[in-house]
């Protein structure tokens, strides 16, 4: 349940004028009084005999009993209480208390022999109600309605419990603002899929993603075809700005411009400015500035670096203090932004919707101190500039394997969101893991087919001698992996990795160590990533990998030369089945 107290008006008669009539789409079914502040006003919905100026004359009475220049400029108190989609439908004598008990918490009817204001519930819908009162208690004062947003938000939380309605989570006011109805409205007339605002949000937060100066993102606004208003000082210092879709008009004909600050808190030009301002002064002092001039290489190269980067943020907001683990959270929201941005069209709209739920996430009470999450914005900066990948091949393979770093980023995002109480971020963190769950299971499917084929083509004593090499290596997991389908993968990996020179039990230790692996569906696909990648090897594993696959058949001729080279078949015969 979702109570919203707008700002106050100035005209009670238009705002009963609109509730009682058909709303802007007709949307309005048997518009009437479900509670008021005694119980007997008048109803123009229902009685024949009462008339809209009835109403509004009793409402604004004690208003009206005031000197003129007494009279607040606006009086006029309204909030709407909208039910979850989820939830029953609730009868009117449900919503008549549900009324009155915001009216009690919000100070602006109290109850227990105090003066109260007059009041009004109207319902025109099934799933919500609106709540008029005038903000003129009956002896004549002001009534106490301080916060009464957070006042309705926690008197919301016990009616849901007391309904056995679906329960919202608590909000603590860093959320962006949500669309209003009117701009719904628009943007269904419209056949949009996205109210005007939600639009701008997302292409903002794609231009900040790894942005490094204010003239970067202007230009990537522009590139995306925003219309753009910036506000300059009379000394010409830029001081915020305004963006607008080119083709979402008001009534005149002219653009509706939104500001940052109006899209999301940390969209403000002043909180856009705290990620490169310390992004500059870190990049010089680390000598980072030659991979800025050089550029990230291909998409593949960006996300395989971007990976590496999640890893070790990880670590971070799992042991780090509270201000540079809000910092690294933030930053992957950047890191989402220009993944969604640049991945292949078969995994962008899931990623997208990751980023988008994300978005909640990466906000709290607690303050990022930005400059220990350089590392993530660099890779958000490189993801940008490797421009977009193929759904296949080393593109395709390392974009699941970014993914599957960003999955256990995102959960531990959760996690922390949770211990430190924020109900709403933490939901939120959880959703976007389960969108980047399905994006994985999509783009990770053929890479590690290919893996799977070649690992079950690897001799009986090669086998046998990696069983060993995992029991000795990883005690407490090895039973579960041999136990999934995607250990071929993993198997096929350990030996390409050995080929390479590599120590197979060493990374298969560094690849557990301080990370946790409760939320994998699967172990063995985790591990298979976290070793390519550490071990510099080849995402993709087919047999038109750029790399090729000498190495691993070089080991297996030496291991058993009775077994044919493997991966001379292409994937697809036979899949792991398991993935995550």
């Amino acid at each position: 349940m979702i109570p919203s107290v707008n700002e106050s008006g100035s005209r009670t008669i238009g705002l009963l004028t609109y509730l009682y009539g058909p709303g802007k789409r007709e949307e309005h079914t048997d518009p009437h009084l479900v509670a008021s502040f005694d119980g007997m006003s008048p109803d123009p919905g229902r009685d024949p005999n009462a008339t809209l100026k009835d109403l509004q004359q009793l409402l604004d009475q004690p208003v009206m009993a005031l000197a003129k220049h007494a009279r607040p400029a606006k009086h006029v108190w309204h909030t709407s209480v909208r039910a979850d989609p989820r939830d029953r439908i609730l009868s009117d004598e449900e919503w008549a208390d549900i009324a009155r008990r915001i009216v009690a918490a919000t100070g602006i009817d109290p109850g227990e022999g105090q003066p109260g204001c007059r009041w009004a519930a109207v319902r025109h819908a099934d799933d919500h109600i609106h709540i008029v009162a005038t903000l003129v208690t009956e002896d004549g004062h002001r009534p106490d309605d301080f916060r009464s947003g957070a006042r309705a938000q926690a008197e919301a939380r016990l009616i849901e419990k007391k309904l056995g309605l679906r329960q919202v989570a608590p909000g603590d006011g860093t959320a962006a603002q949500r669309p209003t109805s009117a701009e719904r409205h628009k943007a269904e007339r419209q056949g949009r899929e996205r109210t005007a605002r939600e639009e701008l949000r997302e292409t903002v937060r794609r231009a900040v993603a790894g942005a490094r100066s204010d003239e970067e993102f202007f230009d990537r606004l522009a590139a995306a075809g925003l219309l753009i208003r910036k506000r300059v000082a009379p000394s010409g210092d830029l001081l915020g700005y305004k963006v607008a879709l080119p083709d979402d008009l008001n009534k005149d004909g002219e653009p509706v411009f939104y500001p940052g600050a109006r899209l999301a808190p940390d969209l403000s030009l002043p909180r856009i400015r705290e990620r490169w301002s310390t992004d500059t002064q870190d990049a010089s002092a680390s000598g980072q500035e030659e991979v800025i001039r050089t550029g990230p290489g291909t998409p593949a190269a960006a996300r395989r670096r971007t990976a590496s980067a999640v890893w070790q943020a990880v670590l971070v907001v799992e042991h780090s203090e509270d201000a540079v683990a809000a910092a690294h959270i933030a930053a992957a929201g950047e890191v989402l932004d220009a993944l969604a941005k640049t991945s292949a069209a078969y995994t962008r709209r899931e990623l997208r919707d990751a980023a988008t739920a994300f978005e909640r996430a990466s906000r709290s009470h607690v303050r990022a101190v930005r400059g220990h999450d350089r590392a993530l914005r660099q890779a958000a900066r490189d993801l940008v500039r490797g421009g977009p990948a193929l759904g296949r091949g080393e593109d395709g393979a390392t974009t699941a394997m970014a993914i599957d770093m960003l999955f256990f980023l995102i959960t531990a995002a959760a996690h922390w969101h949770a211990r430190k109480g924020h109900a709403q971020q933490a939901e939120a963190a959880t959703r976007a893991a389960e969108h980047l769950r399905t994006a994985y299971q999509a783009t990770s499917a053929q890479p590690l087919g290919v893996l799977y084929q070649r690992g079950r083509r690897l001799s009986r004593p090669m086998l046998q001698q990696q069983t060993v090499l995992l029991r000795k290596a990883l005690p407490g997991l090895a039973e579960q992996i041999l136990a999934e389908p995607g250990w071929y993968a993993l198997a096929a990996t350990i030996a390409e990795a050995e080929a390479a020179g590599h120590d197979p039990a060493a990374l298969l230790s560094a690849a557990v160590g301080h990370r946790e692996l409760d939320t994998a569906e699967s172990v063995s696909d985790v591990l298979v990533w976290r070793m390519r990648r550490t071990a510099d090897l080849p995402a993709d594993a087919s047999p038109r990998s750029e790399n090729g696959t000498a190495g691993v058949q070089s080991a297996t001729r030496r291991t058993a030369p009775q077994t044919s080279a493997p991966g001379r078949r292409r994937s697809g015969e036979e899949t792991s089945g398991k993935t995550r």
